[in-house]
């Protein structure tokens, strides 16, 4: 069985909490200080402008890193390195082997001593150089995680290069950016910003699937494998061809991705790789073919930037359209639904939803409103759905509460707290979202799991009843039990006073 990390140099050095107190485990605002005194608040500007938070301090997600983790691992050719805390390292390897990554985690370890002193750094060029076989990689990725970007590791000091494999440090602290998917336009953005300047530098290598003699649509965003052919066959009547999408799967797609004609930003938050194509020259169409209305207006739109003449774009929307809608007609959801997520797509899926005939009150997602989503926002909310940016876990249950759903879609916690309450659930990012969404095959994907699931709410309503009877009790007092627990409010008294005394006491010694 293979270990999922691989020790890349000081095997021997164990992490542990640094000797100033800055740990992992510290608070936000003691390691974004951190960071801006070791010479990070450049990169923490930039992080702040691309990806702001609000109204609250950020969504409740996982590690952020493991966005850019996926993109990396996904990636062939590449090798990808963490540097931070053992217990992040370790979270993020479990999490990415979970979700199918089939290559090693490289990890560089540190302890106090190493940090503090800037042996770490050198303990990372070192392994840089090591791994840097051109037989092997086409790049190396690392990431800084929490402790050493508040330490002011600097990544962007390693050479570009080494042995012509490039070189690539990035910043991803959990205070820096506030989603995993943002992360993933972390990479993706440094990545651009790389091959547009070694286009700009001279000839690079072709794509090996490049395709010939039609201009392409760059699709920005993850999305379900089978989209990105519907989408060349919806293209195909105007003349276009359906380019990369980014991230990519190799490190030659992103010539190509800058070389197209359009770029579609399918998921609105790549700020960062919006720049770099938009610095290539190269036009943005926000938004994504979902649905009748939305397929209409994204091949008007993609249509207009291309350059397209209206007879083609009317061509490609008469193939479409017709079935489309007979799609839809065929295969309609009945019933009141909220629905929340954080992986960048809950609008469109909201979009597909609402044309399918659902009741859909709520869209929540974790991800920050840019201008590429406004149309998206906008029809929603022309048709009484509330839409949420930058939902929070409690907003998401608020609105389930509120609207009394006969589905509610989700993350997690959604789910498990529409199931306590009774309501069938499903998890948005395993059983919504690994779904096509474009054209016509989007257009029937979701009715069959969505209508199924509605059916399930007497199931619900029986083993609540079942359990209720049975008395198996809720929170502490869950079980069965000989004797139910009785509870003892004066002991929860006594202890939450030793707590804020102990609390009161670490406050007084930390301001000697």
């Amino acid at each position: 069985m293979d270990m999922p990390v691989t020790p890349l140099a000081n095997s021997q050095a164990v992490p542990t909490a640094l000797g100033d107190g800055l740990g992992c485990h510290s608070g936000q605002a003691q390691l974004l200080a951190a960071a801006q005194s070791a010479g990070k608040s450049e990169v923490l500007q930039q992080y702040a402008a691309d990806y702001p938070k609000g109204p609250h301090d950020q969504p409740q997600s996982m590690c952020p890193a493991f966005g850019s983790l996926r993109v990396g691992l996904r990636m062939r050719r590449t090798a990808t390195v963490l540097s931070g805390s053992a217990c992040c390292v370790y979270g993020l390897t479990f999490t990415s082997h979970f979700y199918g990554a089939r290559r090693s985690v490289g990890y560089v370890p540190f302890n106090s001593e190493s940090l503090v002193t800037g042996k770490l750094f050198e303990d990372i060029r070192e392994a840089t150089f090591k791994l840097a076989d051109p037989a092997l990689y086409d790049a190396i990725v690392l990431i800084n995680l929490c402790v050493p970007t508040a330490s002011g590791v600097p990544l962007q000091l390693l050479p570009r290069q080494i042995n012509g494999v490039r070189v690539i440090g990035i910043d991803v602290p959990g205070f820096g950016v506030p989603t995993h998917a943002e992360a993933k336009d972390v990479l993706a953005g440094a990545m651009l910003k790389y091959a547009r300047a070694e286009v700009m530098a001279g000839p690079v290598q072709a794509p090996a699937n490049a395709r010939q003699g039609k201009p392409t649509v760059t699709l920005l965003g993850e999305m379900f494998p089978a989209d990105p052919v519907i989408i060349g066959m919806m293209l195909d009547p105007m003349g276009l061809a359906a380019g990369p999408v980014v991230p990519t799967r190799e490190w030659r797609e992103l010539y190509a991705a800058l070389d197209g004609s359009v770029v579609a930003a399918v998921h609105p938050f790549y700020t960062a790789s919006i720049r770099e194509f938009q610095a290539a020259g190269r036009p943005i169409v926000g938004s994504a073919p979902v649905g009748h209305d939305g397929t209409e207006a994204w091949l008007q739109a993609v249509g207009d930037a291309a350059n397209v003449g209206q007879d083609k774009i009317d061509a490609a929307k008469n193939r479409m359209l017709p079935a489309i809608k007979g799609a839809l007609a065929a295969k309609p959801i009945r019933g009141r639904l909220t629905m929340s997520g954080y992986e960048g797509s809950e609008l469109l899926v909201a979009r597909l939803l609402v044309e399918s005939g659902a009741d859909l009150r709520y869209v929540g997602t974790a991800c920050p409103r840019t201008e590429w989503s406004a149309a998206d926002c906008d029809w929603l909310q022309s048709r009484g759905v509330q839409v949420q940016y930058r939902a929070s876990l409690e907003q998401d249950l608020a609105a389930m509460r509120e609207y009394q759903p006969d589905l509610a879609i989700g993350t997690t916690p959604v789910v498990q707290a529409a199931k306590e309450a009774t309501i069938p659930a499903l998890y948005f990012t395993n059983l919504i979202s690994a779904r096509p969404l474009m054209g016509p095959a989007g257009a029937g994907s979701l009715a069959q799991v969505v209508n199924a699931a509605i059916t399930n709410k007497a199931r619900f309503e029986t083993m609540n009843e079942f359990f209720g009877a049975s008395g198996v009790g809720q929170g502490d007092r869950a079980g069965v039990w000989t004797e139910v627990p009785q509870l003892r409010p004066e002991f929860r008294a006594d202890f939450k006073r030793q707590v804020i005394k102990l609390h009161k006491k670490r406050k007084a010694e930390e301001m000697v």
